[in-house]
């Protein structure tokens, strides 16, 4: 029988496998997804220079006091809204969506749909 393995370690497989193959550039760079049981973190990161060039999270004041809980859909929609708003101001309209080895549904679906509907390409 084969030993179990927990969710978080099946994920970073996951991550790892297609960390491979995706890597953000300074035209191109890569929106990270982090998600906790309590809160969403989205990063967009410069891979060649290894810099992370925006994040938001729930933790931010101004998603905070819109939600009752940080850990749900709504939060991460408007932490999808808030990431692309930044992204917009620094001049970043195209990026690599990372979506960390989650499945895309329920929270990292909602930031993605939000980050392009504020105007985020990927």
């Amino acid at each position: 029988m084969a030993s179990k393995k927990s969710k978080n370690i099946n994920r970073k497989a996951r991550h790892a496998r297609v960390r491979k193959n995706l890597a953000g550039t300074a035209e191109r760079p890569r929106l990270n997804i982090f998600r906790s049981n309590s809160n969403i973190y989205a990063q967009i990161i410069d891979d060649v220079t290894g810099n992370t060039l925006i994040a938001a999270s729930s933790l931010e004041p101004s998603v905070k006091e819109k939600v009752s809980h940080a850990g749900n859909k709504e939060a991460a929609k408007l932490v999808g809204e808030l990431v692309a708003k930044k992204a917009l101001e620094k001049g970043i309209e195209n990026v690599v969506f990372d979506r960390g080895g989650y499945l895309y549904h329920g929270r990292v679906k909602e930031l993605a749909e939000g980050a392009r509907e504020a105007g985020l390409k990927f």
